[in-house]
């Protein structure tokens, strides 16, 4: 671990702000009025020029949903901040194709509420928001911090995303790769140095409760049971468990190419 470097304190931030250097659009999926995504547009408007562009309330696990069977509707409701009926993948197409006044440099989406850990990021409306910036060769960061309480604090994360800005910016990212990070919700992950963690694994078992109404029909809860990971080294899970903040590159190629010689030995 090493001490804190709060972003206010690194010279380099300074520099970008006097700049105008980078432009960032923020999004994510549990709205424009999350504690999540207020905490970041603060911490990013000290380093860069910032917009908003988030979905008018939440669309948790929407994946990379794109509406496409009826119009959309965007009401601005602060200077550089825009609401939008739609999905996080639509909020990025309609903040960059039309409602924006530049070109983001980055996108940002989060700070979600909740992990996005392993196999979850498959279902994640903030991981999609990102993948959505990469199709479009936008460099692109998911945040996520580790807690659904109603109370939680996302300073650490906020902070964190500010340092991270700018070493995106002027490293770059690989093509077709953007960066999902999870930041822990409890002891000071900050003093710690992030570790760089490949997609964990979920444990599946239990995901669907079945039960009764008092009118005697049955329905079905999704993903009500409390799910566990598999612990394994190098996880972002294994890194968030032990505190701190993993950073995964995730890309845009889903090709298993190992698989494919094998495929290439079947008669079809």
């Amino acid at each position: 671990c090493r001490p804190d470097i709060r972003a206010a304190e690194d010279p380099r931030f300074s520099r970008s702000i006097q700049d105008g250097f980078m432009k960032i659009l923020i999004t994510n999926d549990d709205s424009v009025y999350a504690p999540g995504i207020k905490a970041l547009a603060a911490a990013l408007s000290k380093v860069a020029q910032i917009a908003v562009v988030a979905p008018d309330r939440e669309r948790s696990a929407v994946s990379h949903a794109l509406t496409l069977h009826h119009p959309l509707r965007a009401v601005k409701i602060a200077p550089g901040r825009y609401s939008v009926d739609g999905t996080p993948t639509d909020c990025v197409n309609l903040g960059i194709h039309s409602l924006l006044d530049f070109h983001p440099d980055l996108v940002f989406s989060g700070i979600n509420r909740g992990a996005n850990l392993g196999d979850d990021v498959t279902y994640s409306g903030t991981v999609a928001a990102a993948m959505e910036a990469t199709l479009m060769g936008i460099p692109a960061v998911a945040i996520s911090l580790a807690s659904l309480d109603d109370a939680a604090d996302y300073a650490n994360a906020a902070v964190f995303a500010a340092r991270l800005a700018p070493l995106v910016m002027k490293n770059g990212l690989p093509r077709g790769t953007f960066l999902n990070v999870n930041v822990p919700a409890s002891g000071n992950p900050l003093a710690c140095p992030p570790l760089v963690t490949v997609q964990g694994k979920r444990r599946y078992e239990g995901t669907i409760v079945d039960k009764v109404d008092p009118r005697g029909r049955s329905y079905y809860w999704i993903g009500a049971a409390d799910l566990d990971f598999h612990d394994v080294e190098g996880s972002d899970f294994a890194a968030v468990k032990r505190g701190h903040i993993s950073i995964t590159p995730l890309h845009l190629d889903m090709t298993n190419h190992q698989s494919i010689p094998l495929l290439n030995s079947w008669t079809f």
